[in-house]
């Protein structure tokens, strides 16, 4: 029971109008979990689950049509493509978008807008004219300087080097909307080449179709060839003298008369002449061919059942079909090509069936361990991506995998693998652009944005208003971006042929998405403030529960949800005499506080603990629940039974915003091909899950739980007096002494 997740967000823009102050820098989140966290590791708890992700709709801002990559030949032509208009058009935006204006222009705004800004300072900061506003807003565009985003620090620096055998990996944020929930995780197994450093994440399923266009993947490429083949087509003359449509145009005017029981009209009476006079004109000349004669007499015969119909009525008559001969012909078709070299600017690609890496966890010394060859079967379909020299990835796409039949878990997991050997790790993020994928890390202003959106999905706020009119500003604010700098680099890129072109043209879709990021954030955060309840986007900014930034969750990142933390009390208040809980079903308790992390079905198979810890693992693979873990909404318990986890507190762990829940078992559904999923009873209202009354009600995590950190349950059960002692021994031995803020002696009972 779990869940794997589809997310949707849009490729996101930030407005080149302003440069918005960049948020608080964020707190320290790249450090590792208690001191000595890492030995007597050997397995963990069951469970898995995510949810679907934000639904973003799709742009309509007139004022930016999307730069569509070209496919002529000529780079003039290809460029006048990309920017859709001529850069000093007037177009009248939509939703406040600003134009962008003239390249030539650009240089003389600068020194007029500096002139203007100083000669506003002394008179007292008079409001500029509309069209220098606009002026002064494309200038904005093209002074985004670079050392602005050395200012914005990563909010996960890129490690060169990921720790060898460390389990859970260390967890990434990669810029963009590319990836769900924008995070990544670069492991580092142990093997006897060396270390084996492998990015892991999960890409959205709006991302699959940049991904698969930088494939080659053998039968998905066509080519045009010529062959032979009959057809059926109307004689010339037919065409000429358009006597099949002056034909069908007397039929349908008198067929629409016999369906309603009309009187004929004067109007299909002159239809139906005007018919007759051109089939008779042919019929009548002496020079025409049998088939054209064969053709007339059709139409004619055709004409004399509508004569008889506006003459007499009756029922309605058949259906009538133009003239057609058959002939043979040399015709234009596309064919797949099964194999050979890709095309280029693509990477070679091989269809598979699905796998899973088959890591292996040594319980005596936590270390994970993988040869880089080993995989698990899985149920579906992936491509094996060669990416040169050495390196390689395997994705698991979205529409090769059937919800109704494959594992829906595994639908957009993405690896990317570095060649045997340590010190890849910033290359691993950096190659994520030959998938044509963002490969920069998360910067605080980007965070933002993914806060926003996790927040808009978590409290349902899609459809709220002015909702969608800040996401299609925000697309066309990009949108602006993108005409921007291909107007900057004009001449380069006339310069280079269709391929370069298209290359460069995807990779200035990238830089735009990673540019344009402040007012975009602003844009959305204003939407979502008065959607709930703020009078603005800087009073929510303000606001004591707006987190912006992530928190560590068990080495994976989690984001929260400002509806809770900003109103514990109530969430407190709701949960009054229940507690959250997960019961290890006969798991081993010593072995899951070693690793430290409740860890999810998928999460475990990557951190080589194997199957069978899960009360349902292969049912929800196909649920997509096997991405979480699953906890119950239970009466707090005063006496419990040994092996389980106990969250006294819930409004711990409901202030995350990937959650979401069933008052009943749905293994954790989230697919909406799966006879398990409810859209009517799923809800991720924090409220509604405090009322849960099922005995099977279920609570799905994305990823995992941190144990022996912040998210630590307010109380860990033993079975017997001697597994609490020995527990604790371990825990000491590690320099481990409080949980959840607690000392361990309290936390961990009887």
């Amino acid at each position: 029971m779990g869940t794997g997740s589809k997310s949707s967000h849009q490729s996101y823009a930030v407005s080149p109008t302003a440069v918005a102050e960049a948020p608080t820098a964020p707190l320290d989140i790249t450090g590792a979990l208690a001191t000595g966290e890492g030995s007597d590791f050997t397995g963990a708890a069951a469970g898995g689950a995510g949810g679907p992700e934000l639904e973003l709709p799709e742009p309509s801002v007139e004022s930016a049509p999307p730069a569509d990559l070209p496919t002529d030949d000529e780079p003039l032509a290809d460029l006048e493509a990309l920017l859709g208009a001529e850069p000093d058009s007037e177009t009248e935006p939509e939703l406040g978008a600003p134009v962008a204006p003239p390249e030539e222009d650009l240089q003389e705004v600068s020194v007029e807008s500096e002139a203007a800004a100083a000669d506003g300072e002394l008179q007292g900061g008079d409001e500029p004219s509309t069209d220098d506003a606009v002026l002064l807003e494309a200038e904005d565009i093209e002074e985004v300087p670079e050392e602005e985003e050395e200012t914005d620090p990563p909010l996960t620096p890129v490690p060169a080097a990921p720790p060898v055998g460390e389990p859970t990996g260390t967890p990434i944020l990669v810029g963009g909307d590319d990836f769900i929930n924008s995070e990544a995780t670069l492991v580092a197994y142990d093997s006897p080449d060396g270390p084996r450093e492998v990015l892991l994440t999960h890409i959205s399923e709006e991302a699959e179709e940049k991904l698969l266009d930088a494939l080659s993947i053998p039968g998905t490429h066509m080519e045009e060839v010529q062959v032979e083949e009959q057809v059926k087509e109307r004689l010339d003359l037919d065409k000429e003298k358009k006597l099949a449509e002056l034909t069908k145009t007397a039929v349908s005017s008198v067929q629409h008369k016999l369906k309603t029981g009309s009187e004929m009209s004067e109007a299909s009476i002159a239809k139906h002449q005007a018919a007759v006079d051109a089939v008779s004109a042919v019929l009548n000349d002496p020079s025409i061919s049998d088939d054209e004669k064969a053709m007339a007499q059709h139409y004619m015969d055709q004409l004399d059942v509508v004569k008889d119909k506006i003459d007499n009525g009756g029922a309605v008559m058949p259906w009538m079909d133009a003239y057609e001969v058959t002939t043979t012909k040399m015709v234009t078709k596309q064919i797949p090509v099964p194999d050979g070299d890709p095309e280029p600017g693509t990477l070679a690609a091989t269809v598979r069936k699905a796998s899973r890496i088959k890591a292996n966890l040594d319980p005596a010394t936590g270390q994970t361990s993988w040869d880089g060859v080993a995989r698990a079967s899985a149920n579906g379909t992936e491509y094996e991506i060669d990416m040169g020299d050495g390196w390689k990835a395997v994705y698991r796409p979205y529409k090769d995998n059937d919800p109704k039949h494959t594992e829906y878990s595994l639908r957009g997991q993405l690896e990317v693998h570095a060649p045997a050997g340590a010190g890849h790790g910033k290359d691993l993020v950096e190659r994520l652009e030959q998938l044509h994928l963002m490969n920069k890390p998360m910067t605080a202003a980007e965070g933002e944005w993914t806060y926003l959106a996790n927040n808009i999905r978590a409290q349902g706020l899609e459809g709220s208003a002015g909702m969608k009119a800040a996401m299609d500003t925000a697309q066309g604010l990009q949108d602006l971006q993108v005409q921007e700098i291909v107007h900057q680099r004009m001449e380069s890129l006339m310069g280079l042929d269709s391929d370069a072109l298209q290359t460069a043209m995807k990779r200035i879709h990238l830089e735009a998405s990673h540019k344009v990021l402040p007012m975009k954030v602003e844009v959305v955060r204003d939407a979502v403030a008065k959607a709930s309840g703020f009078s603005s986007g800087a009073e929510l900014a303000a606001s004591p529960g707006y987190e912006p930034a992530p928190a560590t969750g068990g080495k994976w990142l989690t984001w929260s949800r400002f509806d809770v933390t900003g109103k514990k009390a109530e969430i407190q208040g709701a949960f009054k005499g229940r507690s959250l809980t997960h019961n290890l079903n006969g798991g081993d308790l010593a072995s899951l506080l070693g690793v430290g992390v409740l860890a999810s079905t998928e999460k475990r198979a990557v951190m080589g603990i194997g199957g069978g810890l899960g009360m349902s693992e292969q049912a929800d693979k196909m649920t997509g629940g096997a991405n979480s873990v699953f906890l119950r909404v239970k009466k707090t318990p005063s006496s419990p039974g040994g092996g389980r986890l106990i969250w006294d507190d819930p409004s711990v762990l409901m202030q995350r915003s990937d959650y979401y829940a069933y008052n009943g078992d749905h293994y954790g559904a989230i697919n909406p091909a799966n006879g398990h999923y409810s859209a009517a009873a799923i809800t991720r209202d924090p409220k509604k899950i405090a009322t849960f009354s099922g005995s099977s009600n279920e609570i799905m995590f994305r990823n995992g739980i941190d144990l022996l950190g912040a998210e630590a349950p307010s109380r860990i059960v033993c079975h017997t007096a001697a597994e609490r002692s020995s527990i604790l021994a371990s825990l000491t031995a590690r320099g481990i002494t409080h949980l959840g803020g607690k000392p361990v002696e309290d936390v961990l009972c009887t």
